[in-house]
C-alpha cells in the first residue's frame, strides 16, 4: 500500500513537471544533473543519421530542437503538455529558429509511414515503453531508419551531491542500471518491435549518458 502510493505521489509530481510547473523544467534538470543536462541530451546528435527529417519525441522545452536546428537538421517536435509546446516556441522564436512543434501523444503519431530518418527521445516518460508507441515509431520510420533514445545517465565523480542524487534517482525509478546482463533487456524490449539495437554509454562531464541505437528491421 505504501508503496503504491508514493508511486502516485512520483507520477504525480512528474505530471506538475511537465504541465503546471513547466517553467521550472530547464532549472530542475541542470540541478539535479549537476549542469550536465544539455551535454547528457546532445549525446544522441551523433547517433542521428545525417539525411532526411527527424522526428523529437517529447520536445520538452525545445532545447534539443535548438540544438538540431543549429546542427543543420531539419526537425519536427512532438509533445503531449501544451505548456512545453509554448516555452519551446518562445525559445525558437527568440533565436530565429523555425521548427514544426506539434502536440499529441505519442501512441498515435499523426504522420504518413516511412517521413522519418531518425526519431530522437531524451529522457521520455512512461509513454516510451507502451506498445503502441514503439510501433508508431516503426511504422514512421524509413527503411533502415533509427530510433534514438537516451533514458539516463551515471554520475562517474563522487561527492555528496552525487551521492545525494544517485539516492533520489534511484527511489523515483530514474536511475537505469549499469549491469550489461540489465541492459540487455532493453534488447529483449525492442527486438519483437521490428528493431536492431546498439547500446551506447557517451562521456560527459563528471558523468555518462546511455544511448539506446534501434534500427529499423526491413525484411
Amino acid at each position: 500500500m505504501i508503496a503504491r502510493l508514493w508511486w502516485r505521489l512520483v507520477r504525480f509530481g512528474f505530471r506538475l513537471l511537465y504541465n503546471e510547473f513547466a517553467f521550472t523544467y530547464d532549472l530542475v534538470s541542470k540541478v539535479v544533473s549537476l549542469g550536465a543536462w544539455r551535454d547528457w541530451q546532445r549525446a544522441a546528435l551523433k547517433h542521428l543519421r545525417n539525411d532526411g527529417l527527424i522526428l523529437e519525441l517529447a520536445h520538452g522545452t525545445g532545447n534539443l530542437q535548438i540544438d538540431l536546428a543549429n546542427a543543420g537538421y531539419r526537425a519536427v517536435g512532438y509533445d503531449l503538455s501544451p505548456a512545453m509546446g509554448q516555452i519551446a516556441r518562445r525559445k525558437l522564436l527568440k533565436r530565429g529558429l523555425k521548427a514544426p512543434l506539434v502536440g499529441g501523444m505519442a501512441q498515435a503519431l499523426p504522420f504518413p509511414a516511412e517521413q522519418f530518418s531518425s526519431v530522437v527521445s531524451t529522457f521520455p516518460s512512461e509513454f516510451i515503453v507502451s506498445s503502441q508507441t514503439l510501433a508508431e515509431v516503426w511504422r514512421v520510420l524509413a527503411a533502415d531508419g533509427v530510433f534514438v533514445i537516451v533514458p539516463g545517465a551515471t554520475f562517474t565523480g563522487g561527492g555528496m551531491a552525487k551521492t545525494v542524487l544517485d539516492w533520489l534517482y534511484h527511489i523515483t525509478g530514474q536511475r537505469q542500471s549499469e549491469n550489461i546482463s540489465e541492459q540487455s533487456r532493453i534488447t529483449e524490449w525492442l527486438s519483437p518491435y521490428g528493431f536492431e539495437v546498439e547500446i551506447y554509454e557517451e562521456p560527459c562531464p563528471r558523468s555518462k549518458a546511455l544511448v539506446i541505437v534501434a534500427r529499423k528491421r526491413v525484411s
